[in-house]
């Protein structure tokens, strides 16, 4: 949409928009010039971009009649066409953490908003592979009720919800006998037992779960847009991070490909998520958006952010990329992300099974 809209702005005309890659499976209608089509492949989306590609500039033409193609604008337009994807990204993120602010949205107590959160309860916040607890089958997100260890029980109560969280931890890691959660996982209440184990936490017994107390934070509509500003550039920041931390352990050899999902780790995730309630999934939804607007800002062939690269280089040089060296460096980067798209993939498919 932030490619389209853009281009459309500076008279660039655009043949396709897309939904889905190709090949087509119908055409929905037309638009001022742009055929809106519909894909087999549901990994995303396109837009076609009359001269994206310089080899389908006619140098010859005169200039009014070629001046609706991309090659044509000047470095300036064709920068804020590609990089508008990735604003785009952003921005779609933002409307979503701030919608949820309005409509109230799950938050930890510890979170440094200055707001009180209401319907607090004790929640799963992740889960550590093969432990105790996932060998049970908690999972991130249950609501635990009760913990039961023989005839002794705990039932979280809020009027300090920091203790209730320190009194679960403790309650846990006190003997090595069976424990009983009693949890709520959506609208289903469930009952697991499980061991706890020496080795997960140092000194101390453990399960194998992080827990927080999250409670619904709902804020007046100008304070919900403030803090959406904020908790975006935040998860922005720190998804970047670790974005180039991962790409860092590749180049050395030590990238661990379990802790990363591609399309089908993230349609399993949504299935999970969406049990847990539909602000849990509007947040997991701006999530997925930030991420893809720092991938494609990396510069990449064949990524919005290697298109960026060239950009940049014929503003220096002054002239343009040979058309050849383009589709080649091009094509070369376009292999490469679908090698990564199927090792990730693969992955995917042996964390379901």
């Amino acid at each position: 949409m932030g490619h389209f809209l853009i281009a459309k702005l500076f008279g660039i005309r655009v043949d396709e928009f897309g939904l889905g890659y190709p090949p087509r499976v119908l055409k929905l209608f037309s638009w001022k010039g742009t055929d809106f089509t519909l894909n087999w492949i549901p990994f995303g989306g396109f837009v076609k971009i009359f001269g994206e590609n310089p080899e389908n500039t006619d140098n010859n033409l005169p200039q009014e009649i070629n001046s609706d193609n991309f090659q044509s604008k000047n470095r300036g337009i064709q920068a804020s066409v590609l990089v508008a994807g990735v604003v785009f990204n952003i921005i779609f993120a933002f409307s979503l953490i701030s919608l949820g602010f309005m409509v109230g949205t799950p938050s930890s107590i510890r979170t440094e908003t200055p707001f009180k959160s209401t319907d607090n309860h004790l929640v799963i916040t992740s889960v550590i592979p093969s432990s105790p607890a996932d060998v049970s089958g908690l999972k991130p997100g249950d609501n635990i009720l009760a913990l039961k260890r023989g005839g002794d029980v705990f039932e979280p109560k809020f009027d300090d919800p920091t203790l209730s969280l320190e009194e679960a931890s403790s309650f846990i890691a006190e003997t090595d006998k069976p424990l009983t959660f009693d949890i709520k996982r959506g609208k289903e209440n469930l009952t697991l037992t499980l061991e706890p184990e020496n080795g997960i936490v140092n000194d101390k017994l453990a399960v194998g779960i992080a827990m927080d107390v999250i409670g619904i934070l709902k804020l007046p509509i100008h304070k919900a847009i403030w803090y959406g500003i904020l908790d975006t550039g935040e998860i922005t920041i720190l998804t970047a991070k670790s974005l180039m931390a991962f790409i860092g352990e590749i180049f050395i050899g030590q990238a661990d490909f379990s802790t990363v999902a591609g399309p089908v780790g993230i349609v399993g995730m949504v299935g999970d998520i969406r049990v847990l309630g539909f602000a849990y999934l509007m947040t997991f939804t701006a999530l997925i958006s930030i991420n893809l607007a720092i991938i494609n800002l990396l510069p990449l062939p064949a990524l919005d952010g290697g298109r960026i690269v060239f950009v940049i280089i014929e503003s220096i040089t002054r002239r343009p990329v040979p058309p050849k060296f383009f589709n080649v460096v091009n094509a070369l980067g376009f292999f490469l992300l679908i090698l990564l798209m199927i090792l990730v993939t693969i992955q995917d498919i042996k964390n379901i099974f």
